[in-house]
């Protein structure tokens, strides 16, 4: 932000972020938020959900991509599924294929 509380356009096109939890259905998104101009500015940052006992990432648009964190922290590549790439190419990936 600029001095006197103005947000600065590249600010404002980040938006706010926004973590959504459904526990119950098992899906996880991280979003951003905001307004530009007249314009809506939203996205999915991250979307994981719990399915038949593993990891599925529908969309990951970080940096270094939320697998490497799972991996980081111990969860196996056979439970964590690619999800944003088509069933057929996932084998050629290092992670489950479903």
């Amino acid at each position: 932000m600029k001095a006197g509380g103005v947000t600065t356009p590249l600010e404002a096109r980040q938006g706010k972020a926004f973590l959504l939890l459904d526990p119950i259905r098992e899906h996880y998104l991280l979003m951003k938020m905001g307004w530009y101009q007249d314009n809506r500015i939203k996205s999915n940052v991250i979307h994981v959900r719990l399915k038949d006992g593993k990891i599925w990432i529908e969309e990951d648009w970080t940096e270094d991509g939320i697998a490497t964190d799972l991996l980081q922290a111990g969860v196996s590549c056979e439970d964590i599924v690619l999800a944003f790439h088509p069933p057929r190419l996932r084998q050629f990936t290092e992670f489950a294929t479903t």
